[in-house]
C-alpha cells in the first residue's frame, strides 16, 4: 500500500471512528429533524470541506498553539451553537404547529436551510479531534491531498447516516425537545471548553 493511500484510509477510519458518536452526527440529525435533508446536507458538506482544508493547511501548527487559547476560541463557537439550537427549540410554535413539523420539515427555503446547516456544522467542527486528526496526520504522513480526502469521506459518511436516521424519526419525535437536548448538550461542551482554557492559562 502507497504511503499515500495508507494516509487517506487512516483518516477516513480515525475520523469516523471519533464523529460517529460525537456531537457532528447529533447536530446533523436534529438539523434534518428540522429542515429538509437536501439542503441540510448541502450545508454540512460544504462545512465539511472547509473545515478539512483549514485542518491540512494548518497541518502540525495548530496542535502547537496554546491550549487555552484554542479552548477559548471553541468555547465561542460552542456557546453560539448552543444559542440557536437553543433559541430555535424554546421559540414559540410556527403557524403550522409542533405536530405539523413532525409530519414533514419546515417549508424554510434551500439557502437558508443550507446557510443555517453550514453555520451550525462549521462552529461545531472548528478544533473537533478530527479537524486536530486530520492536521497531526498531515504533519505526519505528509500527503496533505489525501488526508483530506480521507477525512472528508469519513465526514461526508457521517453525515449521510445522521441525514437518514433524521428523515426516519423524523415523524416519531418532537424536534423542539431535540434541540433542547442539543443545545443543552452544546452548552455543556461550552463550559468544558471554558474550563479548558482558564485550566490551561
Amino acid at each position: 500500500m502507497s504511503t499515500a493511500l495508507l494516509a487517506l484510509a487512516s483518516a477516513f477510519v480515525l475520523v469516523l471512528a471519533v464523529e460517529l458518536p460525537d456531537k457532528t452526527l447529533v447536530a446533523t440529525l436534529v438539523l434534518t429533524t428540522r429542515y429538509r435533508a437536501w439542503p441540510v446536507f448541502a450545508g454540512v458538506t460544504i462545512a465539511f470541506a472547509v473545515q478539512c482544508v483549514i485542518a491540512v493547511l494548518a497541518g502540525h501548527a495548530l496542535t502547537l498553539l496554546p491550549q487555552n487559547l484554542v479552548a477559548a476560541f471553541v468555547a465561542v463557537l460552542f456557546g453560539v451553537g448552543a444559542f440557536m439550537l437553543l433559541r430555535e427549540g424554546f421559540s414559540a410554535p410556527d403557524e403550522t404547529g409542533e405536530d405539523a413539523a413532525r409530519t414533514g420539515p419546515t417549508p424554510v427555503s434551500f439557502l437558508r436551510s443550507a446557510a443555517t446547516s453550514f453555520g451550525v456544522l462549521f462552529a461545531a467542527e472548528w478544533g473537533d479531534a478530527s479537524q486536530l486528526a486530520t492536521a497531526g496526520l498531515t504533519a505526519r504522513y505528509g500527503h496533505p491531498v489525501a488526508v483530506g480526502v480521507g477525512a472528508f469521506l469519513a465526514l461526508i459518511a457521517v453525515g449521510a447516516v445522521a441525514v437518514v436516521i433524521g428523515r426516519k424519526v423524523r415523524s416519531r419525535i418532537r424536534p423542539k425537545l431535540v434541540q433542547r437536548v442539543a443545545g443543552f448538550t452544546f452548552a455543556g461542551f461550552t463550559a468544558f471548553a471554558v474550563w479548558q482554557a482558564i485550566a490551561g492559562g
